[in-house]
């Protein structure tokens, strides 16, 4: 039998089956403790992973646009190129136009905002109908726009007396940007009676690609003066970011607590174990076993206490993780994320170490205490 192979831990199980109750109710402690860890932690992750996966490619996306000290509406010719040239290569600078109006179109009316741009496929995507690559006639319409007014590819809706065939419908988007679809009209460039553009919205190929863009725009357009504002919507991701972790901190340090509780109930069970059985120690002792053979063995009875637990407490943690991705509208590839087998390793890990830690001072005293004197009681 392979446990005979190390008899300090067939000694430490035939211990602790021997108080099978006290065992067992020390080891609910570490269950307790494991899955109040185990579980908060992966569920605080889940949240931020679910954020993170709502608010899709936002930390890719950088909006320049004219400073509010110049009091100018428009950017410069020289700073539109000058951002395009930034951006190639990283990403796809995108000028618009942009302006508000109110759009009129089967007997109803509604306020949208207006986006003026050639290549519309670049920021948005199609619903229904097709997008042209190059933006010469119609109106591209926003579907909480096409919904009030009751539109569809083929109608016609009017702005400031003009009419516009509605050639495509924009799918419905949920990206949080300052740049929003859903209540927008897309008409060509040449409609617009400004001559310069409004924002360079740069679509970078990455979140790093992103923050060069945003921290070259900044070094080269704003060095003697603040001529461009910089939104770079990586910022809020990452402020994001950090509230989860700052709120998955809070909330693994709340399961710590009881864990912690549990290591007090195995340091009394194991003070308490040690006492009755003083004399057992002192006849062992006494006949030749060493010190470090007993100490060996009252501290595998703790440690076998936190693996048992920890296991316990580890299965039906990641059994309430899956039935949080069952039972309600997280995705089963946020709840399976590899990020969260961590908190199951550390959960189990630390119910482990407190088990130990526990069991280290009942263990050595029971171990240092001369024969003679446990005999003697």
């Amino acid at each position: 039998m392979v446990l005979e192979r190390f008899p300090s831990v067939l000694m430490a199980l035939r211990n602790l089956e021997r108080n099978r109750l006290r065992s067992a109710l020390a080891a609910l402690g570490i269950v307790i403790g494991v899955l109040a860890i185990a579980t908060l932690g992966i569920f605080g992750n889940v949240l931020a992973l679910s954020a993170t996966q709502e608010l899709g490619g936002i930390g890719n996306q950088v909006i320049v646009s004219p400073a509010q000290d110049t009091g100018a509406e428009t950017l410069s010719p020289r700073d539109v190129t000058a951002v395009e040239r930034i951006a190639e290569g990283r990403g796809e600078a995108v000028p618009l136009k942009a302006s508000g109006a109110v759009v009129s179109g089967n007997s109803a009316r509604t306020f949208a905002q207006l986006y003026g741009l050639s290549d519309p496929s670049a920021l948005f995507e199609a619903g229904n109908g097709d997008l042209p690559r190059r933006h010469r006639q119609g109106a591209i319409v926003g579907n909480e726009t096409a919904a009030a007014l009751d539109l569809s590819v083929g109608s016609a809706v009017e702005i400031e007396g003009n009419r516009y065939r509605v050639v495509a419908v924009l799918a419905e988007n949920d990206a949080i940007s300052p740049i929003q679809p859903d209540s927008a009209v897309v008409l060509p460039e040449e409609e617009f009676v400004q001559e310069g553009y409004n924002q360079v919205v740069v679509q970078a190929d990455s979140g790093e690609d992103a923050r060069f863009v945003a921290r070259t725009v900044r070094e080269r357009l704003n060095v003697r003066e603040n001529r461009v504002s910089v939104f770079e919507l990586g910022s809020v991701l990452d402020r994001i970011r950090e509230f989860f972790a700052l709120l998955n901190g809070f909330l693994i340090a709340l399961g710590a607590v009881s864990l912690v509780v549990a290591g007090v109930a195995i340091f009394n069970v194991m003070l308490m174990s040690t006492r009755e059985r003083r004399g057992e120690i002192g006849v062992l002792r006494a006949v030749g076993v060493q010190r470090e053979d007993v100490l060996r063995t009252l501290v595998v009875e703790s440690v076998l206490l936190g693996v048992l637990g920890g296991l316990v407490g580890a299965v039906l943690s990641g059994l309430a993780a899956l039935a949080l991705g069952y039972f309600t509208r997280v995705e089963f590839d946020v709840v399976l994320d590899p990020s969260n087998g961590t908190y199951l390793v550390l959960a189990f890990g630390f119910g482990v170490l407190v088990a130990l830690v526990s069991g280290l001072y009942p263990a050595w005293r029971a171990a240092n205490e001369h024969p003679v004197d446990a005999l003697r009681d």
